[in-house]
Protein backbone atom coordinates (compact mmCIF):
# COMPACT_ATOMS: atom_id res chain seq x y z
CA UNK A 1 0.00 0.00 0.00
CA UNK A 2 1.20 3.52 -0.72
CA UNK A 3 1.37 6.26 1.91
CA UNK A 4 -1.30 8.24 0.05
CA UNK A 5 -3.65 5.25 -0.04
CA UNK A 6 -3.17 4.60 3.68
CA UNK A 7 -3.82 8.24 4.56
CA UNK A 8 -6.95 8.22 2.40
CA UNK A 9 -8.20 5.10 4.18
CA UNK A 10 -7.60 6.68 7.59
CA UNK A 11 -9.51 9.80 6.53
CA UNK A 12 -12.39 7.60 5.36
CA UNK A 13 -12.56 5.91 8.78
CA UNK A 14 -12.15 9.26 10.57
CA UNK A 15 -15.42 10.47 9.06
CA UNK A 16 -17.32 7.17 9.28
CA UNK A 17 -19.70 7.36 12.26
CA UNK A 18 -19.90 3.56 12.45
CA UNK A 19 -16.15 3.28 13.14
CA UNK A 20 -15.18 4.06 16.75
CA UNK A 21 -11.55 2.97 16.92
CA UNK A 22 -8.60 3.20 14.54
CA UNK A 23 -5.33 1.37 15.12
CA UNK A 24 -2.35 1.33 12.76
CA UNK A 25 -0.12 -1.69 13.30
CA UNK A 26 3.50 -0.62 13.72
CA UNK A 27 6.16 -0.74 12.41
CA UNK A 28 5.16 0.50 8.96
CA UNK A 29 7.09 -0.15 5.73
CA UNK A 30 10.03 2.21 5.22
CA UNK A 31 8.33 4.11 2.40
CA UNK A 32 5.54 5.29 4.73
CA UNK A 33 6.03 8.16 7.19
CA UNK A 34 4.93 6.73 10.55
CA UNK A 35 4.55 10.13 12.22
CA UNK A 36 2.38 11.47 9.39
CA UNK A 37 0.12 8.41 9.55
CA UNK A 38 -0.33 8.49 13.34
CA UNK A 39 -1.01 12.23 13.28
CA UNK A 40 -3.70 11.70 10.63
CA UNK A 41 -5.87 9.61 12.97
CA UNK A 42 -8.77 11.43 14.62
CA UNK A 43 -7.64 11.77 18.29
CA UNK A 44 -11.14 10.78 19.40
CA UNK A 45 -10.77 7.44 17.58
CA UNK A 46 -7.11 6.90 18.48
CA UNK A 47 -7.61 3.84 20.69
CA UNK A 48 -3.86 3.19 20.72
CA UNK A 49 -3.27 6.55 22.44
CA UNK A 50 -0.36 7.56 20.20
CA UNK A 51 -1.72 10.79 18.68
CA UNK A 52 0.06 13.91 20.07
CA UNK A 53 -3.27 15.16 21.46
CA UNK A 54 -3.70 11.99 23.51
CA UNK A 55 -0.05 12.04 24.58
CA UNK A 56 -0.67 15.56 25.89
CA UNK A 57 -3.81 14.43 27.70
CA UNK A 58 -1.80 11.64 29.31
CA UNK A 59 0.81 14.12 30.50
CA UNK A 60 -1.85 16.32 32.13
CA UNK A 61 -3.44 13.28 33.75
CA UNK A 62 -6.67 12.88 35.67
CA UNK A 63 -9.93 13.38 33.78
CA UNK A 64 -8.02 14.66 30.74
CA UNK A 65 -6.84 11.14 29.88
CA UNK A 66 -9.05 9.61 27.21
CA UNK A 67 -7.13 6.67 25.75
CA UNK A 68 -4.05 5.60 27.72
CA UNK A 69 -1.55 3.64 25.60
CA UNK A 70 -2.54 -0.01 25.76
CA UNK A 71 0.66 -1.69 26.94
CA UNK A 72 1.36 0.85 29.73
CA UNK A 73 -2.30 0.65 30.79
CA UNK A 74 -2.01 -3.14 30.92
CA UNK A 75 1.16 -2.89 33.00
CA UNK A 76 -0.50 -0.58 35.50
CA UNK A 77 -3.54 -2.86 35.72
CA UNK A 78 -1.29 -5.86 36.40
CA UNK A 79 0.48 -3.97 39.18
CA UNK A 80 -2.81 -2.91 40.78
CA UNK A 81 -4.39 -6.37 40.52
CA UNK A 82 -1.27 -7.97 42.02
CA UNK A 83 -1.79 -5.98 45.20
CA UNK A 84 1.56 -4.21 44.88
CA UNK A 85 1.69 -0.92 46.78
CA UNK A 86 2.58 1.90 44.39
CA UNK A 87 2.21 4.99 46.56
CA UNK A 88 5.71 6.16 47.44
CA UNK A 89 7.26 3.10 45.78
CA UNK A 90 10.54 3.33 43.89
CA UNK A 91 9.71 2.51 40.27
CA UNK A 92 12.51 2.00 37.76
CA UNK A 93 11.58 1.87 34.07
CA UNK A 94 14.21 0.34 31.80
CA UNK A 95 13.56 1.73 28.32
CA UNK A 96 12.48 5.10 26.93
CA UNK A 97 10.28 4.28 23.94
CA UNK A 98 7.23 6.34 23.07
CA UNK A 99 5.13 3.17 23.18
CA UNK A 100 6.05 1.84 26.64
CA UNK A 101 8.88 3.48 28.58
CA UNK A 102 7.91 7.15 28.53
CA UNK A 103 4.14 6.70 28.98
CA UNK A 104 4.35 4.17 31.83
CA UNK A 105 6.79 6.47 33.63
CA UNK A 106 4.30 9.33 33.34
CA UNK A 107 1.39 7.15 34.46
CA UNK A 108 3.18 5.79 37.53
CA UNK A 109 4.16 9.31 38.63
CA UNK A 110 0.62 10.73 38.37
CA UNK A 111 -1.75 11.19 41.28
CA UNK A 112 -4.25 8.36 41.57
CA UNK A 113 -4.81 4.64 41.96
CA UNK A 114 -1.87 2.51 40.95
CA UNK A 115 0.43 5.52 40.83
CA UNK A 116 1.91 8.17 43.19
CA UNK A 117 5.30 6.53 42.68
CA UNK A 118 8.82 7.92 42.54
CA UNK A 119 9.93 7.09 39.01
CA UNK A 120 13.35 6.78 37.40
CA UNK A 121 13.83 6.11 33.68
CA UNK A 122 17.00 4.28 32.68
CA UNK A 123 18.13 2.81 29.38
CA UNK A 124 20.98 1.03 27.63
CA UNK A 125 23.16 4.16 27.81
CA UNK A 126 22.69 4.61 31.56
CA UNK A 127 25.86 4.31 33.60
CA UNK A 128 25.73 1.47 36.14
CA UNK A 129 22.31 0.19 35.10
CA UNK A 130 22.45 -2.51 37.75
CA UNK A 131 22.61 -0.07 40.68
CA UNK A 132 19.40 1.64 39.56
CA UNK A 133 17.56 -1.65 39.11
CA UNK A 134 18.63 -2.92 42.54
CA UNK A 135 16.73 -0.17 44.37
CA UNK A 136 13.44 -0.69 42.51
CA UNK A 137 10.38 -1.81 44.43
CA UNK A 138 8.73 -2.09 41.02
CA UNK A 139 10.96 -2.85 38.03
CA UNK A 140 9.46 -2.39 34.56
CA UNK A 141 11.75 -3.62 31.78
CA UNK A 142 11.04 -2.66 28.17
CA UNK A 143 14.43 -2.42 26.47
CA UNK A 144 14.12 -5.15 23.83
CA UNK A 145 17.33 -6.90 24.89
CA UNK A 146 17.07 -10.61 25.82
CA UNK A 147 18.03 -11.35 29.45
CA UNK A 148 19.29 -7.79 29.92
CA UNK A 149 18.32 -7.75 33.61
CA UNK A 150 20.26 -10.27 35.66
CA UNK A 151 18.81 -11.85 38.82
CA UNK A 152 21.39 -10.10 41.00
CA UNK A 153 20.02 -6.75 39.80
CA UNK A 154 16.63 -7.44 41.39
CA UNK A 155 15.70 -6.29 44.88
CA UNK A 156 14.37 -9.24 46.91
CA UNK A 157 10.58 -9.17 46.93
CA UNK A 158 10.31 -6.63 44.11
CA UNK A 159 7.53 -6.68 41.53
CA UNK A 160 9.05 -7.24 38.09
CA UNK A 161 7.15 -6.49 34.88
CA UNK A 162 8.91 -7.88 31.80
CA UNK A 163 7.64 -6.20 28.63
CA UNK A 164 10.34 -7.50 26.29
CA UNK A 165 9.40 -9.96 23.55
CA UNK A 166 12.56 -11.14 21.80
CA UNK A 167 12.74 -13.89 19.18
CA UNK A 168 15.88 -15.88 19.95
CA UNK A 169 15.42 -18.94 17.76
CA UNK A 170 12.97 -21.45 16.34
CA UNK A 171 11.46 -24.52 17.96
CA UNK A 172 12.03 -27.19 15.32
CA UNK A 173 9.34 -29.46 16.76
CA UNK A 174 6.55 -26.87 16.67
CA UNK A 175 7.85 -24.51 14.00
CA UNK A 176 7.18 -21.58 16.34
CA UNK A 177 9.57 -18.84 17.41
CA UNK A 178 11.27 -19.15 20.79
CA UNK A 179 10.52 -16.01 22.79
CA UNK A 180 12.50 -14.56 25.67
CA UNK A 181 11.92 -11.49 27.77
CA UNK A 182 14.33 -8.80 28.90
CA UNK A 183 14.64 -10.52 32.30
CA UNK A 184 16.19 -13.92 33.04
CA UNK A 185 12.84 -15.32 34.23
CA UNK A 186 13.87 -18.67 35.69
CA UNK A 187 16.54 -17.13 37.90
CA UNK A 188 14.63 -13.92 38.67
CA UNK A 189 11.47 -15.68 39.88
CA UNK A 190 13.44 -17.01 42.86
CA UNK A 191 14.19 -13.44 43.99
CA UNK A 192 11.24 -11.31 42.88
CA UNK A 193 8.06 -11.19 44.91
CA UNK A 194 5.97 -11.05 41.73
CA UNK A 195 7.08 -11.39 38.11
CA UNK A 196 5.39 -11.60 34.70
CA UNK A 197 6.36 -14.33 32.21
CA UNK A 198 7.13 -13.97 28.50
CA UNK A 199 4.98 -14.87 26.69
CA UNK A 200 1.66 -14.74 28.53
CA UNK A 201 2.26 -11.77 30.82
CA UNK A 202 1.92 -8.23 29.51
CA UNK A 203 0.81 -9.24 25.99
CA UNK A 204 -2.73 -10.38 26.84
CA UNK A 205 -3.21 -7.27 28.98
CA UNK A 206 -2.30 -5.06 26.01
CA UNK A 207 -5.12 -6.64 24.01
CA UNK A 208 -7.55 -6.27 26.93
CA UNK A 209 -6.74 -2.55 27.28
CA UNK A 210 -7.19 -2.05 23.54
CA UNK A 211 -10.68 -3.51 23.82
CA UNK A 212 -11.38 -1.29 26.84
CA UNK A 213 -10.33 1.83 24.91
CA UNK A 214 -12.44 0.80 21.92
CA UNK A 215 -15.56 0.28 24.04
CA UNK A 216 -14.93 3.64 25.74
CA UNK A 217 -14.61 5.32 22.34
CA UNK A 218 -17.91 3.80 21.20
CA UNK A 219 -19.68 5.07 24.31
CA UNK A 220 -18.20 8.56 23.88
CA UNK A 221 -19.32 8.70 20.25
CA UNK A 222 -22.82 7.69 21.32
CA UNK A 223 -22.83 10.51 23.85
CA UNK A 224 -22.87 8.26 26.90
Amino acid sequence: ISEAALLALIEKYNTDSTIHGILVQLPLPKHIDEKKVLNAINPDKDVDGFHPVNVGRLMIGGDEVRFPPCTPAGIQELIVRSGTETSGAEVVVVGRSNIVGKPIAIMMAQKGKGANSTVTIVHTRTKDLASHCKRADILIVAAGVPDLVKPEWIKPGATVIDVGVNRVGMNEATGKAILKGDVDFEAAKEIAGKITPVPGGVGPMTIAMLMKNTVKSAWLHMGK
